[in-house]
């Protein structure tokens, strides 16, 4: 059965199990699989755990082996590559019974006040949060989606809740709400896309879908239990893999991270 995990702290809250080895549960999804963004959220968790208060993330790069299964926890495994002056280098791999379902690479920095210049400006013309419907698929994240054009999705995203004040919980809750809308930029490159145009829940009938790699920066630290715009452009699809890059912005506009996700998508045949 499904476990019990109705909030983000809950979902957080993963259990030591040896050394540098941590385990981790989460809700149930409506497409059958665990949703990328927890496990890659739970991974980035199980590295900081491993690394020292003065060190703040500032990217990880994650491969999805394979869909996890919400009814069985989830084993982080850490590695310490490096501990360097400047820089933490951390592995995890995460498994299952049925073998690895991720493997992320996290990378660590020391504190530094050096320039802080911003080149990438939110876009203008954003309709606020509290006026568009509600699209939300679950109790932990909630989504306010933004209409577009073309290759392109947008929308105001947060983690139900206070997560509190900490910048690895709310590194983790940028994780978390990462994954949501690199499909819906990349899917729309797809000629067939004008299928799910016509019958929005299509999408499992017209291909194979799931997400492949998935990349953060994190360039300033932001609070991710309040409404951020969520904006993804798409680059085109060959063979079968379709990307998105796309930035993640504070409510006033700070540039907070930016998102690389390349995802499956491969036109079903039977």
């Amino acid at each position: 059965m499904p476990f019990d995990v109705t909030d983000f702290k809950t979902l957080m809250a993963l259990e030591p199990h040896g050394p540098d080895v941590f385990v981790g549960i989460g809700p149930a999804y409506p497409w059958g699989r665990v949703y990328g963004g927890q496990v890659v959220a739970q991974a980035l968790h199980a590295a900081s755990a491993t690394v020292d208060a003065d060190h703040r993330v500032h990217s990880l790069h994650a491969y999805f082996i394979r869909g996890g299964d919400y009814e069985e926890p989830i084993r982080f495994e850490v590695d310490r590559i490096r501990n360097g002056r400047s820089f933490i280098t951390r592995r995890v791999v995460a498994r299952q019974s049925m073998g690895p379902i991720l493997n992320l690479s996290a990378s660590f920095q020391i504190r530094e006040e050096q320039a802080d210049v911003q080149e990438c400006v939110m876009p203008m013309g954003f309709a606020e949060p509290e006026d568009l419907p509600a699209d939300d698929w679950g109790p932990i994240l909630e989504r306010r989606s933004i209409p577009t054009q073309g290759a392109r999705s947008a929308g105001w995203v947060r983690v139900a809740g206070d997560v509190g004040d900490d910048e690895i919980a709310q590194a983790c809750a940028l994780a978390y709400t990462s994954d949501e809308m690199p499909t819906d930029a990349a899917s729309q490159s797809h000629p067939l896309h004008a299928k799910l145009t016509e019958d929005p829940g299509s999408y499992g009938e017209v291909f194979v879908g799931a997400s492949l790699d998935h990349s953060i920066w994190f360039h300033r630290p932001g609070r991710h239990d309040d409404w951020v715009p969520h904006d993804f452009q798409g680059y085109g699809v060959v063979g079968a893999r379709g990307l998105t890059i796309g930035q993640i912005y504070s409510r006033s506009g700070v540039h907070l991270a930016t998102v690389a996700q390349e995802i499956l998508i491969r036109e079903r045949t039977r």
